[in-house]
């Protein structure tokens, strides 16, 4: 990450923590301090980050010098969403209410430390259903 967007991400992530209810562009650019103009909050949100090797420098970081074991989980869960314009949304089997209801699937791949038995999250991203798969041809026989 360039010292720009690092620069940046430094007075907007206290601004997203401390807003109460709606968190739009325009008010994360009031709850920053200096250097938190709306057009640098743009600029921002306008430039192409690797979060990937951002959370592992992270991740790596903070567990430089640690002794400790690291067990590499997947998981895929089900956020159960109402409407019709939610981007993914379909019907996905959720074992909670053990029937498929409508929602988007999201699936997430995290380290996770044996010793303090936290999870550290690597990469998050939504799964969408394959167009053949959400609508499959109904064939009928005939006699």
């Amino acid at each position: 990450m360039d010292s720009t967007s690092l620069k940046r991400l430094k007075i907007i992530v206290p601004a997203l923590l401390a807003i109460p209810g709606r968190v739009t562009m325009l008010s994360i650019s009031r709850w920053t301090g200096e250097g938190g103009s709306y057009r640098s909050v743009q600029r921002f949100f306008n430039t192409t980050i690797d979060w990937k090797n951002a959370q592992w420098s992270l991740i790596r970081q903070y567990f430089k010098n640690s002794i400790d074991f690291f067990i590499l989980v997947g998981d895929e869960t089900i956020v159960t969403k109402s409407g019709k314009k939610t981007f993914g949304l379909d019907r996905f089997f959720s074992s909670l209410f053990g029937k498929p209801v409508p929602g988007i699937s999201i699936f997430a791949f995290s380290l996770v430390s044996t010793k303090l038995r936290i999870s550290f999250p690597l990469i998050t991203q939504q799964m969408i259903r394959p167009k053949e798969e959400t609508n499959p041809e109904k064939t009928t026989k005939k006699n």
